[in-house]
């Protein structure tokens, strides 16, 4: 059966539906709302296991050396916290659960990279026993991935698509060089009448799609397909619509799922596209 799951910080707007939610833990975590010291995130964990949901938690940050202690503290104290999975972009992760013979498994989860079944196998192999799938594929793509791995694997199926990620402050930056002074954190850019959220934190700077991925119509193929879980990001959606499009997705069926659809795209003012859902993506040499 294909569960659902989406960040802690909507947690009240989304429990009734969702069945398992994800952790940031501060320093560690890119790209993901929600992030908490490690000993608030530890109460956290044990409060959604209380209410009987899967805990996992995102230290998808590219590692620098000086991050490794913290984060194999961090890898032990969640090893003895029975979570359901560690999102990792860094392979360091691997090395650490190797080396310690850590329980917990992993979700190979590195955005633009986890597009085929053959790195999913590779990596299952090392204690990654789910993949957190790039929003870039196809329909087509993510269906011959599920038919030719073992791993679960997990699919963003709604909200904002990450398109790119720096170490560098690149917002700071230019507020720094031309002596710019806000105190706004919502950044964006805009580009063809399209306008691009940007997000700029300790950890560098994230730019987000123009629009909401809105695949609830694509979601009840892929459930045929036994996707095991879809991930829905409410990253910029307003608190009070929240709980109406996470109901529509977990409650959509081939009866409904075009007036469900439709009511999503109105509630977002018609600010959603499918994404790459049916868009290949060719890399041409010149």
């Amino acid at each position: 059966m294909t569960k659902y799951i989406t960040t802690y910080d909507v947690f009240e707007e989304t429990k009734s539906y969702a069945d398992g939610f994800i952790i940031g833990i501060k320093d560690l975590t890119v790209n993901f709302s929600g992030v908490y010291e490690i000993e608030e995130a530890m109460t956290i964990i044990q409060k959604l296991k209380e209410e009987q949901k899967e805990v996992f938690v995102a230290l998808n940050k590219n590692m620098h050396e000086e991050d490794l202690k913290c984060l194999e503290d961090t890898m032990k104290t969640l090893d003895s916290l029975n979570i359901t999975g560690i999102l990792y972009y860094d392979i360091a992760l691997v090395t650490i659960k190797m080396e310690n013979q850590l329980k917990t498994p992993l979700v190979w989860a590195q955005e633009h990279l986890t597009t085929n079944y053959m790195t999913c196998n590779y990596w299952h192999q090392f204690g990654a026993d789910y993949a957190y799938l790039s929003g870039e594929i196809t329909m087509d793509e993510i269906i011959e991935i599920k038919e030719n791995t073992e791993v679960k694997v997990m699919v963003p199926i709604f909200g904002r698509l990450p398109m790119f990620v720096s170490k560098r402050h690149l917002v700071q930056n230019y507020l720094h060089y031309f002596n710019i002074k806000t105190d706004t954190e919502n950044f964006q850019i805009e580009k063809e009448g399209k306008r691009y959220p940007i997000m700029d934190d300790k950890q560098g700077t994230v730019v987000f799609s123009s629009y909401y991925l809105n695949g609830l119509s694509e979601s009840l193929i892929l459930k045929k397909h036994h996707i095991d879980y879809f991930y829905l990001n409410f990253n910029g959606v307003k608190k009070d619509l929240i709980p109406t499009i996470m109901k529509n997705y977990v409650e959509a069926d081939d009866e409904n799922k075009g007036e469900y659809e439709k009511v999503i795209d109105e509630l977002l003012e018609g600010n959603t596209d499918k994404g790459f859902l049916y868009k290949e993506t060719v890399f041409k040499v010149k």
